[in-house]
C-alpha cells in the first residue's frame, strides 16, 4: 500500500476547504452591504478624523503660544526692547529668555528689537549667544514677515517660514512685545516643520489628506510640502498654496469660503462640504481653532479611503463570527484528531526529559511526520544528556577559575583603596588646619569637601608681623590627579610667598604662575592636559585694618548681613595658555564684615528640579542671610543649604570655602 496523506497535507486540505466556504459566504453578504454603508461611514470618518486632528494640534501649539506670550509679556524683555542699547538690560532679558528656552518644545526662542531691528536667536544646535544673529532689512523679502506683523492689528500670528540665514524651516509663533501701548519688538519660538507635519499632519490612511489653513485660506500645513504657503504674515498666499486655489469645481472656492466662515461661528464642531481636489470629488470637514486662528481640514476620497463603522457592521460581524466559529470548530476537530492527541503524548514525554529523566519511554512511532518527530526527539534527548554532563563539568571548572580571579581582584582593590586612603592622609597634612585653629580660633571656619577621597582644592595660611595671609586654590582635575596637582601647586605657592613676601598677593600669584609653568614645562606640547589653577590670596593687615586681595578667577566676598559685595578676580587662571595680569585691590577690615573665599565647586553644584548650578545669586543670598551668625554655625548652615538644593544630584566638583571675621 502506498503511504497515506501526511500530516501537513491533511492540515492544509482541511484549512483550505474551510477557508473557501467562509470566504464565499462572507463575500456574498458583504457585497450586498458595502454600497449601503459607504456614504455614512465616509461622513462619520471625515468628521471624527478632523476633530481628532484638531485636538492633537490644539494642545501642544496652544502650550507653545501661551509660553511665547509669557515670554513677550516679561517685564525684563519689555524693558530691554524699549531701550535695546542698554547692555545690562539686555543681559537680564536674555537670561530670562534662557529660562524659557528649556520649557519650549523645540528648546529655541527668538527676540527682535523694533528699534535696532536686531534678531536674536538661541537653540540647542549651538552654544548660547548674546549677540544678534542678523539685522532685519525692510527691503528684504525674507524679512517681510516681521514688518507686516508689526503693522497688523493682531497681537500674534503663527507663520510657516524658512529662515534662510539660520537655515531653519519652522512653524513660527510670533508674539508682539508691547510696552506702555507701544510696539517695541517681537518674541516667540518655533516648531520644527518636519516634526510638526510628521506628528500632526502625516497619515497613512489611503485617500485622506489632512491640512491646516489660516483665515485667509493660506495653507500652513499639508502632506505635500509644495502646497505650504511660507511667509504669509500680513500677505496673501499664492494660488497653489491656498485652499481656494487648489479646489477645482466651478463654485468650490465660494463654497469653501462659506464653510470657513461658518466654522468660525461654531468652533469645536466640524463643518462638511464637497469640493473637487486632484480631479476627484471629495468630502471635506473643517473645524476652527480660535486660540490659534487656524482651520483644521480633512479631505477624504470616499472611493479610495478604507472606511469601517462598527455600528453599521455589527450584524455583518455577528454573522461572520457565527460562520467563522462553525468553520473553525470543524477545523479544530480535525486538527485535534490528527495532530493534538498524538502531540500531547509526545509533550508528556518531553516534560519528563525536561525534568532530567532521560530514560523516559517515547510514544510509539507512526508512518507520518509525527513518527519522524518522535524519532528525532529521542535522538535529541540523548545528545542533550551528553551535552548537559559536559556543560556541568565545564561550569564547575569555570567557577573555580572565577573564584581565583575574584580573590586576586579583591586583593588588588584593597591595595588601591589603601593607597588612596594614604594619599588622603598626606594631602590632609599639607592643609594648615592646626595653624589656623591656633592663630584665628573662632574668627574663621573652613569647609573642605573633596568630591572623591582626595581632591584638587587646598588652602594656605601664613602669619607675619601684624597680619596674616589667607589663600584658596582650585587645581584642575579631581581625585588622584587633582591631589598630585595640589602638591605641586602648594610647593609653587610656598616658593612664591618666600620670594614675594606675604603683603603682595598679586606678586604671589605671578610667581606661582611662573613656578608652575617651570615645573610642568608648559611649552605648548601638552595642550590636551588641564593644568590650570584658580586662586585667591588675601593679605590681612591688622594695623591698618585693610585687606589686600588678588584673584585668578576667584573672588573675595564680604557681607554685613544686609549688603553683599566682592572683589572679582581676573578672568584668567594660573597656567593658562595666555598669561594673566594679576593686580592688588583693597577693602576695609570692618568689624561688622564677614569675608569669604570659595572655589567654583560650591557655585557650580547641580541641584533643584532642573539640575541647574547653585549660582552666584543663591550664593550671595545665602551670605546675606547668615553673615551675622557665629562662624561655627555658618559652616553648618552652608552645608545644609547646599545639601537641600543638591537633593539626589551627585557632587560635581571639589568644594572649599574659607571664612574669617575680625571684630
Amino acid at each position: 500500500m502506498g503511504r497515506s496523506l501526511g500530516l501537513r497535507g491533511k492540515s492544509v486540505l482541511a484549512l483550505f476547504i474551510t477557508s473557501v466556504l467562509v470566504l464565499l459566504i462572507a463575500g456574498a453578504i458583504g457585497w450586498q452591504a458595502i454600497d449601503t454603508i459607504r456614504a455614512h461611514l465616509g461622513t462619520a470618518f471625515t468628521r471624527n478624523f478632523t476633530l481628532l486632528n484638531r485636538e492633537r494640534i490644539l494642545a501642544p501649539v496652544t502650550r507653545e503660544l501661551a509660553l511665547a506670550r509669557r515670554l513677550a509679556a516679561s517685564q525684563l524683555i519689555r524693558q530691554w526692547l524699549a531701550d535695546d542699547a542698554d547692555p545690562a538690560k539686555k543681559a537680564l532679558a536674555l537670561r530670562e529668555a534662557e529660562d524659557f528656552r528649556a520649557d519650549f518644545t523645540d528648546h529655541s526662542y527668538f527676540i527682535v528689537a523694533a528699534g535696532s531691528r536686531h534678531y536674536y536667536f538661541n537653540d540647542t544646535r549651538s552654544p548660547f549667544s548674546a549677540e544678534a544673529r542678523y539685522t532685519l532689512n525692510p527691503a528684504d523679502a525674507n524679512d517681510a514677515w516681521f514688518f507686516n506683523s508689526m503693522k497688523a492689528d493682531a497681537t500674534f500670528n503663527i507663520n510657516v517660514d524658512p529662515d534662510v540665514r539660520l537655515n531653519l524651516l519652522k512653524v513660527w509663533i510670533n508674539v508682539i512685545v508691547q510696552d506702555g501701548g507701544k510696539r517695541v519688538g517681537m518674541a516667540g519660538t518655533g516648531l520644527d516643520l518636519t516634526t510638526f507635519l510628521r506628528e500632526f499632519i502625516h497619515t497613512t490612511e489611503p485617500g485622506v489628506t489632512p491640512m491646516v489653513v489660516n483665515p485667509d485660506g493660506a495653507i500652513q500645513a499639508h502632506p505635500d510640502g509644495k502646497r505650504i504657503a511660507f511667509n504669509t504674515a500680513g500677505k496673501n498666499a499664492g494660488v497653489e498654496q491656498s485652499l481656494f486655489g487648489i479646489v477645482q469645481g466651478k463654485n468650490d472656492a465660494a463654497i469653501a469660503r462659506a464653510a470657513l466662515a461658518s466654522a468660525v461661528t461654531q468652533p469645536g464642531s466640524a463643518h462638511l462640504f464637497y469640493a473637487t481636489l486632484n480631479g476627484k470629488r471629495q468630502l471635506l470637514a473643517d473645524s476652527y481653532i480660535p486660540e490659534l486662528k487656524w482651520h483644521v481640514l480633512t479631505a477624504v476620497d470616499l472611493d479610495a479611503a478604507q472606511l469601517i463603522d462598527p455600528g453599521l457592521m455589527k450584524w455583518i460581524a455577528a454573522a461572520g463570527v457565527v460562520l467563522f466559529a462553525l468553520a473553525m470548530a470543524g477545523f479544530v476537530y480535525a486538527v485535534n484528531r490528527l495532530l493534538i492527541a498524538p502531540l500531547l503524548k509526545l509533550k508528556q514525554s518531553a516534560q519528563q526529559i525536561a525534568a532530567g529523566n532521560y530514560a523516559v519511554a517515547l510514544p510509539e512511532g507512526r508512518a507520518d511526520e509525527i513518527g519522524e518527530l518522535t524519532e528525532s526527539f529521542g535522538a535529541m534527548a540523548q545528545k542533550v544528556r551528553r551535552h548537559t554532563e559536559e556543560l556541568e563539568e565545564t561550569v564547575r571548572e569555570r567557577t573555580r577559575e572565577l573564584m581565583v580571579a575574584n580573590s586576586e581582584m579583591t586583593a588588588a582593590n584593597k591595595k588601591i583603596s589603601d593607597s588612596i586612603s594614604y594619599a588622603s592622609l598626606i594631602q590632609r597634612a599639607i592643609l594648615p588646619d592646626r595653624q589656623l585653629g591656633r592663630a584665628l580660633g573662632n574668627n574663621h571656619f573652613v569647609l573642605w569637601r573633596p568630591r572623591d577621597v582626595v581632591g584638587g582644592d587646598f588652602y594656605v595660611y601664613r602669619e607675619a608681623g601684624d597680619g596674616c595671609l589667607l589663600g584658596i586654590v582650585d587645581c584642575a582635575g579631581h581625585g588622584v590627579p587633582g591631589a598630585f596637582m595640589t602638591m605641586l601647586a602648594r610647593a609653587a605657592m610656598d616658593q612664591a610667598i618666600n620670594e614675594a613676601g606675604v603683603a603682595d598677593p598679586a606678586a604671589i600669584l605671578h610667581r606661582t604662575d611662573r613656578a608652575m609653568r617651570a615645573m610642568l614645562q608648559l611649552d605648548g606640547g601638552h595642550k590636551h592636559i588641564a593644568t590650570m589653577m584658580d586662586a585667591g590670596v588675601a593679605w590681612i593687615d591688622f594695623a591698618s585694618r585693610r585687606i589686600t586681595f588678588a584673584g585668578a578667577r576667584i573672588a573675595l566676598y564680604w557681607s554685613d548681613g544686609s549688603e553683599v559685595d566682592s572683589i572679582k578676580g581676573t578672568r584668567r587662571s594660573l597656567g593658562e595658555r595666555q598669561q594673566g595680569e594679576y593686580v592688588n585691590m583693597t577693602a576695609e577690615l570692618l568689624p561688622s564684615r564677614t569675608f569669604y573665599l570659595t572655589t567654583d565647586g560650591f557655585l557650580d553644584q547641580a541641584g533643584g528640579s532642573k539640575g541647574f548650578g547653585f549660582g552666584n545669586a543663591r550664593f550671595t543670598d545665602m551670605l546675606r542671610q547668615h553673615a551675622n551668625r557665629p562662624l561655627a554655625e555658618q559652616s553648618g548652615a552652608f552645608e545644609s543649604t547646599l545639601a537641600a538644593y543638591r537633593g539626589a544630584h551627585p557632587q560635581r566638583d571639589d568644594i572649599t570655602i574659607v571664612c574669617f571675621r575680625f571684630t
